[in-house]
């Protein structure tokens, strides 16, 4: 086997390897909602608790795999893209963009599963 063969199959195997890594029944998120988790990582998760387990750093702060529990996270598109205002002072004004809007209400729905 060449030099560069070897380094083909050697990156294959890593490749397939890190696949099968995944927890079994683990979801794959599409590009959409492994975008809006990279939002809402950066943006809400000092205060909301962002993925599938644990507890929000802010007691008053909902956990995001909850919120479908109250209302249909497809509710919040208007507000995303208008800006949030809400009745706690903690909480920062947020306007997404349409593409960020559709990413981050797509991740939420992930959570529903």
């Amino acid at each position: 086997m060449t030099k560069y063969g070897s380094t083909v199959l050697a990156l294959a195997t890593l490749l397939m390897a890190a696949m099968g890594s995944a927890p079994a029944g683990a979801k794959v998120l599409t590009p959409s909602a492994q975008r809006g988790l990279t939002y809402v990582r950066l943006h809400c998760s000092q205060c909301h608790a962002v993925g599938k387990v644990g507890s929000s750093p802010l007691k008053v702060a909902p956990p995001f795999r909850t919120l479908h529990e109250r209302y249909p996270v497809e509710s919040l598109e208007e507000a995303l893209g208008e800006g949030i205002v809400t009745g706690h002072p903690t909480m920062p004004e947020f306007q997404l963009d349409p593409g960020q809007v559709r990413d981050v209400v797509t991740y939420l729905k992930s959570l529903e599963d």
